[in-house]
């Protein structure tokens, strides 16, 4: 239902009166959100049920969000974001301002019914409580207005649809709550492809799919990634989010890292040129989107992570696990780390400046605290917030910690465990109360208001209540200017039929296909193998995949299938499951996967549980390891050495090697055609000579990797990585020092080195190349 009240009357004389000093705004309302447009103005909206009235001030229209019948400067739109978030910070609680500073741990739309993202409604979950996709869960609820959080993390949702109404009841909730303080909603990216998705031209979907990060960089083209920035960010605010937790900018250094595929890669100059375009798009509104300083209705607050970098963990092991907390800089190189930041993220060509928003990484950054000699977690070290961030390089941004840093540590090999690394001795209080010393302002992970209020307790008995009222009020406004610049204050409701028509349109898809296809490596083509002709029969090997549990511990069922999705394929080819009848066979594997670097089995046989983290299929014992670990010592490891000198380690997925190898012997000489779906580098040498061709690529649709295996589109990308010789090199490089491997050379003579890759007509040499090419 639709009603108009309009404002501006006329009819004769009177009329005419009225118009020359009435109010200069005009009011609708539909499902119960009401729109208010000022003439020359703000347009406002907000909830018939919350309580809120507008207020008349020079004839326009302001929300009146603390119900005081009076025009705050807080609610004045016509002020600055940073005069407004200075007068609302100064009018907060303590108790409001901890809300602010907390982010919620992962929220799914609809809650799940069991498991990590489970949730209740009305006591029950969601399948036996009759509530809609798009109600609130009881938890949320309690966190909004008990503990005053206002920064919800997003995971999964139904559909563009019911996560739209699901902010408006949100939006509904805070705004009716104290200061009228608007929900700021996230997301980690949420762009990535489904294979096994058919993309018809023309058509939409639930949202545009592109290449992961790391496929972003393999196509070296920053314009490309600004407008998936700007695409991305339309499609955020359809769905009513407002900070993306991204980009992430970490230089992949270690080519053993498993979030190397998160990465823009390894190169210092590529990621800093990718970030900056990315965080550009993301964040910049332009024309009558446009609030002020190129922030407005379609922007985006950027939250770049991690810093200063946690690509070098030791061993490439990863800072989410106890096992891999330590990041190491044998090759004294941990100024480079930052470059992506400081040239890039601090430094972008739009004019909002910079990202709104960091995230530490988990990591120890080991003896790099040349002022204080401290061993923590970066959230937690001061040297690397407030001397390096924000008084080297003059960050006042955001800086809110990764997830669950805050927690207690109960095992060294788990991922759903605190994260406290270096201070495991403190309270929870304590640790709180260190990240805001060290110069942080937001807690990633936390629903409970209880450990910050008793951190600025703490910090008055040591500081005095002025001191500690200042330094919540100096987040505060950090936090706040991030609501209020994406224009929150004014509108955060959005029309869930207009969401429909964003999120996921014809033309976003396209932009989106488009960028997988550039996103390609071909790495080799013997003989030119490819393209292949269309409406050939080809073999397609099934892939097994063996029982065992995800990173949140859920159960993975072994499975023999087939590693596409058949029926796309049948559009292409013939399929037979007989190679001696195939003209062609085509293998579709996955990069080597040897878990985390850990296992429990070998402590409970006197060892100390590490291991090495492998790139090849195969079993590899690690012969050229360090005999002494950089660094080590935890609370819960008897020994400081982590050294996995002579371990043993084989590939969960040593079957794809097979498949390669087996569909080789079975082909007898006829083409076979390798696709890798790479996460980390990877050795080659195990099976390289058996493929005719090998493409490479970072998560894109099967049907893309078709058409370039048809050649309906020609292969461009290049790698954003380098791919070693064998693993004595990778035993040899430096943790954190980029293009230090030996790289493999295959049999056609190609080094499968950085920025390598070829087209139809070979290697490809291009304006990318010269600029960016070692």
């Amino acid at each position: 239902m639709k009603k108009t009240l309009n404002l501006i009357i006329g009819g004769g004389l009177a009329g005419l009166m009225l118009i020359g000093c009435g109010p200069k705004w005009t009011e609708t309302e539909t499902d119960g959100i009401k729109t208010v447009t000022n003439e020359g103005g703000k347009t406002l909206g907000y909830s018939s049920t919350s309580g809120v009235k507008i207020l008349t001030v020079d004839r326009l229209g302001f929300k009146d969000l603390n119900k005081n019948d009076q025009l705050d400067k807080y609610e004045d739109w016509r002020l600055s974001a940073d005069e407004r978030a200075k007068d609302l910070a100064s009018k907060m609680s303590v108790e409001e301002i901890a809300g602010l500073m907390l982010y919620s741990r992962h929220q799914s739309v609809p809650a799940q019914n069991r498991g990590f993202f489970a949730a209740t409604y009305n006591g029950k979950s969601f399948s036996e409580s009759g509530a809609h996709a798009y109600d609130l869960s009881d938890q949320q609820k309690e966190f909004l207005t008990k503990d005053n959080l206002r920064h919800v993390l997003i995971t999964s949702v139904e559909s563009p649809e019911v996560a739209a109404r699901w902010n408006n009841n949100a939006q509904a909730l805070v705004e009716g709550f104290g200061l009228g303080i608007p929900a700021n909603n996230s997301t980690d990216p949420r762009h990535g492809t489904d294979a096994s998705e058919e993309y018809n031209e023309g058509a939409g979907g639930k949202i545009s799919m592109w290449p992961g990060s790391l496929g972003l960089a393999a196509t070296f083209d920053a314009e490309l990634v600004e407008k998936f920035g700007s695409i991305g960010a339309k499609e955020y605010r359809a769905l009513g989010i407002t900070t993306a937790l991204s980009p992430q900018i970490d230089m992949a250094t270690d080519p053993r890292w498993y979030r190397t595929s998160g990465t823009f890669g390894e190169d210092p100059a590529l990621a800093t040129d990718l970030a900056r375009a990315y965080i550009d798009g993301f964040q910049t509104s332009v024309g009558d989107r446009e609030i002020a300083d190129g922030w407005g209705y379609t922007s985006v607050n950027a939250m770049v992570k991690h810093w200063p970098g946690g690509g070098s963990g030791e061993g490439g092991r990863d800072a989410h696990y106890g096992v891999g907390k330590f990041a190491v800089y044998p090759g004294n190189n941990f100024a480079e780390h930052m470059i992506p930041f400081t040239e890039g993220a601090f430094k972008l060509k739009g004019k909002t400046g910079m990202a709104s928003a960091v995230m530490p990484y988990y990591t120890i950054s080991f003896n790099q605290d040349t002022k204080n000699n401290e061993n923590v977690g970066n959230a937690y070290n001061k040297y690397i917030i407030t001397d390096l961030l924000r008084d080297k390089y003059n960050y006042d941004g955001v800086v809110c910690t990764d997830w669950l840093v805050t927690g207690d540590v109960t095992q060294l090999d788990i991922f759903l465990t605190g994260k406290a690394w270096g201070v495991e001795s403190l309270s929870l209080a304590e640790r709180h109360y260190k990240v805001l010393m060290a110069g942080g302002d937001q807690f990633g992970g936390n629903n409970d208001m209880k450990p910050v209020i008793e951190a600025y307790n703490l910090g008055v008995k040591e500081h005095g209540e002025e001191f500690m009222r200042k330094r919540f009020e100096q987040s505060a406004v950090r936090l706040l200017k991030n609501i209020f610049r994406t224009g929150l204050f004014e509108n955060p409701y959005l029309n869930p039929e207009e969401t429909k028509t964003i999120v996921g349109n014809p033309e976003y898809m396209k932009a989106g296909y488009d960028a997988q296809l550039k996103s390609i490596v071909m790495l080799k083509n013997k003989s030119n193998a490819l393209p292949l002709e269309k409406n050939k029969t080809v073999y397609i090997p099934k892939k097994f995949t063996p029982a065992g549990r995800n990173f949140l511990g859920m159960e993975i069922p072994e499975k023999l299938e087939y590693p596409v999705n058949i029926e796309i394929v049948k559009k292409y080819f013939n399929v037979t499951e007989n190679p001696s009848e195939a003209d062609y066979a085509l293998v579709f594997i996955s990069s080597p996967n040897t878990g985390i670097g850990y296992n429990a089995e070998d402590t409970r046989k006197g060892g100390n549980g590490y291991i090495p983290i492998s790139l090849q299929y195969a079993t590899y014992t690690a012969t050229e390891a360090r005999e002494a670990s950089i660094a080590g010592g935890d609370p819960l490891e008897k020994t400081s050495n982590r050294s996995y000198k002579n371990k043993k380690n084989t590939a969960i997925n040593v079957s794809d090697l097979a498949m390669v190898n087996d569909t080789y012997q079975k082909m007898k000489g006829k083409p076979v055609i390798v696709s890798i779906n790479l996460n980390t580098p990877m050795i080659f040498s195990e099976f390289e000579k058996n493929a005719n061709a090998i493409l490479t690529h970072f998560s894109v649709q099967d049907q893309a990797l078709l058409d370039i295996i048809t050649g309906a589109a020609e292969p461009s990308g290049l790698l954003p990585l380098q791919m070693p010789a064998n693993m004595a090199t990778v035993e040899k490089q430096a943790e954190d020092v980029a293009h230090d491997l030996e790289c493999y050379v295959d049999d056609q003579g190609n080094k499968y080195d950085f920025a390598f890759g070829l087209n139809w007509k070979g290697v490809i040499s291009d304006e990318r190349t010269k600029k960016y090419k070692k």
